[in-house]
């Protein structure tokens, strides 16, 4: 028996060894393999990506980008969407699919306060086409009969609309699905250490040139309309997540000593008051998390925190005024051992 078992060990050896060999190898090859970065414009904002690969990547990174602005950009005249919004027969693409029944269900999720059909409302209030004269009542109510994200579905392979004058903006998902898109390509390309950044929407896997960890900053809201001041509030250590900000320190106007904020609630029309300045959100995927980081912006934090006990797979950074105007946060008991500071 023991002359057996000898002979078994024996003939297991090589295989130990040949994959002793193996792991090194590949650790080795890991350590000595360089990371490449590319960085750019898109989607009207700037990415940046990293990732360990023998390779550049970028223009094949270039091509899969351009797939999600002529499936989502509302800036090409002739992609998926604007075909949709201007009532034009139109083959729709998996890409749009997906993004618009993720979008459904956030919607139906988030009692409206998230809906892809409220950029008509957005654009009236300036942010869209830049005005000088504030909304009326009556202008508002107007828009407000073809806004609802109930105003429009998919039926089979088709959008349908309840109104013509529907229109469908994915500009709060779509930079996130786009980092996405890109994350999922690194993967199948093998890439398992990367960070890709598109507008701020991020998505990361791995570890950095450091081989630990990424460290995601998030920054302190701060009235900066013209983006001088990138301040982190907090450091995050992460990996293999994907996280998106949404705030109202950046996108606003001043009309009559009075500030309004980007954020518009699609049930009110009016763009939303209350305490809540930025929301992270941190999900398994960033379409996902840019969402929800919109919707809770619309709801304000009492809200969202009730939505959040549903999804314990999520993870939020909250940062709020307090009454006397002072910076306070909230987090998720969950992320509290992935702060750096």
């Amino acid at each position: 028996m023991v002359q057996k078992t000898k002979k078994k060990l024996l003939w297991q050896l090589p295989f130990l060894a040949a994959l002793i060999i193996g792991t090194v190898f590949i650790v080795r090859q890991q350590r000595t393999m360089p990371y490449q970065h590319n960085e750019g414009t898109v989607f009207g904002t700037y990415y940046q990506i990293t990732y360990q690969s023998d390779k550049d990547l970028h223009e094949e990174i270039l091509a899969e980008l351009q797939k999600v602005d002529n499936s989502l950009s509302t800036f090409n005249k002739e992609s998926v969407i604007s075909k949709i919004n201007s009532n034009r027969n139109t083959k729709l693409d998996e890409m749009f699919v997906e993004v618009f029944d993720r979008g459904k269900q956030i919607s139906e999720d988030t009692d409206g306060a998230f809906d892809m059909t409220v950029a008509p409302l957005v654009n009236l209030w300036g942010f869209g086409f830049k005005t000088d004269t504030m909304p009326t009542k009556a202008k508002v109510d107007s828009i407000r009969k073809f806004v609802g994200y109930e105003k429009v579905s998919l039926v089979g392979k088709a959008i349908r609309k309840t109104d013509p004058r529907v229109m469908i903006d994915c500009s709060a998902i779509a930079k996130g699905y786009g980092t996405d898109v890109v994350a999922r390509f690194l993967r199948a390309r093998d890439v398992r250490n990367f960070m890709v950044n598109i507008g701020g929407e991020m998505v990361v896997s791995g570890n950095s040139e450091k081989r630990v960890p990424w460290n995601i900053g998030i920054e302190k809201p701060v009235d900066d309309s013209v983006t001088v001041s990138n301040d982190c509030q907090t450091i995050l250590n992460l990996t293999d997540k994907a996280m998106a900000t949404s705030g109202n320190y950046r996108n606003f106007y001043y009309k009559d000593g009075r500030k309004y904020a980007h954020t518009i609630d699609p049930k009110t029309g009016y763009p939303v008051q209350h305490s809540l300045l930025s929301a992270t959100v941190i999900a398994k995927d960033c379409a996902t998390a840019d969402a929800y980081a919109t919707s809770f912006m619309v709801m304000g934090m009492e809200k969202a925190k009730a939505l959040l006990e549903k999804h314990p797979d999520l993870m939020v950074y909250f940062i709020y005024s307090d009454d006397k105007g002072n910076l306070k946060e909230w987090y998720s008991p969950s992320l509290e051992k992935k702060i750096v500071r």
